[in-house]
């Protein structure tokens, strides 16, 4: 029973989408620390990581999802607004960094909604 809810397809696509949530994080902090670098380029989580885990979802392989790892790419839909060639433009980051934060409170939400389910199963008592 505990280990058929940890290896769940669902259960398992949360936990590395909160991984991709806080790689985001170190790269929104990253592309805030060098805005004022000439030529840097802006990083996020590789967009190929979505995609991925959304066919691994579909087909509800959790062998799958559980090898995949969230990694950070140069943003190639950045383009520089001033002439240094930086691609980090502040409100952009600013409002991403929101957006972040309301999907990690998301994610963990959901993490720990199974463990309290979990939990009420065992004890028999909510929390």
């Amino acid at each position: 029973m505990i280990n058929a809810l940890f290896s769940a397809p669902n259960y398992m696509a949360t936990k590395k989408l909160l991984d991709a949530t806080v790689l985001r994080q170190e790269a929104i902090a990253s592309n805030l620390g060098h805005i004022e670098m000439p030529n840097y380029k802006r990083v996020d989580v590789a967009p190929s990581f979505n995609t991925e885990l959304r066919q691994a979802l579909t087909g509800k392989d959790a062998n799958r999802i559980s090898q995949l790892q969230p990694k950070l790419a140069v943003d190639a839909t950045a383009v520089s607004a001033n002439r240094d060639g930086n691609t980090v433009q502040l409100e952009q980051e600013l409002l991403l960094e929101n957006q972040n934060f309301v999907a990690h409170a998301l994610e963990t939400q959901m993490i720990s909604g199974s463990l309290l389910r979990l939990k009420m199963a065992i004890t028999g008592r909510p929390a």
